[in-house]
């Protein structure tokens, strides 16, 4: 198991699936990656929930309703071009149609929280792929850093792939007008912003190769145009 390969032990983890030689070795990892520990809080957590789900069943007249507009639609006559029947096919075609879509349209409103969830699961999932990507670079380095005022602050840093991963745990609870604003600080003492956060996160940022810190600090709702200083947090990536 080489060093990459380590990162994508954390769901077997959960599960309890992994051989001992391999459980010892995560569990050792996981003292020093923040991210895979992170994860693995995060995937108990789901685990925890879909084992208490109970499937929600389509509203009781679904079915009923969906039958008895079947019955009403009758198969469609032989086609006979310019003739009654021709009439007839049309009519009852288009009654099918509208059948079918009032049909579809029960159906799309009792499966539309599925389908959102399932957006959210593929969203969820292409975020993880990114930031598994950047720590299994093999020129990854992991910063850590307090947070003033309490928390973590940890920054893991690929030069290779011009990203940094920065995962942020157990922040203080700001008020409701003020947030979380990340800065990536160039030589010039410059600072860029890379995003906002509302609480604890887990984010891939581009544009680290060449910056010389990662700053975290407390800005106004929705964000300002330069650093508010002290910082409640600054790390040093050189």
């Amino acid at each position: 198991m080489t060093e990459s390969d380590v990162h994508t032990l954390t769901g077997p983890y959960v599960l309890d699936a992994l051989p001992a030689d391999e459980q010892a070795r995560f569990e050792q990892h996981l003292t020093e990656c923040a991210f895979c520990t992170t994860e693995v809080a995060e995937l108990r957590e789901a685990a925890v929930k879909l084992a208490t789900q109970v499937a929600a069943p389509p509203p009781p007249a679904l079915k009923t309703d969906v039958m008895a507009a079947i019955e009403q639609v009758r198969q469609l006559p032989p086609h006979v071009a310019g003739g009654k029947d021709e009439l007839s096919r049309r009519r009852v075609g288009r009654r099918s149609v509208l059948t079918l879509a009032a049909a579809a349209l029960a159906v799309a409103a009792t499966g539309g929280i599925a389908i959102d969830q399932y957006r959210d699961k593929q969203a969820a999932v292409q975020a993880n792929e990114r930031v598994t990507a950047v720590l299994a670079e093999p020129d990854a380095r992991t910063l850590h850093s307090p947070v003033n005022g309490g928390g973590q602050a940890t920054v893991v840093v690929s030069a290779r792939t011009d990203r940094a991963v920065v995962v942020l745990r157990d922040l203080p609870k700001l008020p409701a007008d003020r947030t979380w604003q990340l800065w990536l600080i160039d030589p010039n003492r410059t600072a860029h912003s890379v995003g906002l956060a509302g609480g604890d996160l887990t984010t891939v940022v581009n544009g680290s190769t060449g910056k010389i810190a990662f700053g975290l600090t407390i800005e106004p709702d929705g964000g300002s145009p330069a650093p508010t200083l002290p910082a409640a947090a600054m790390i040093p990536m050189t």
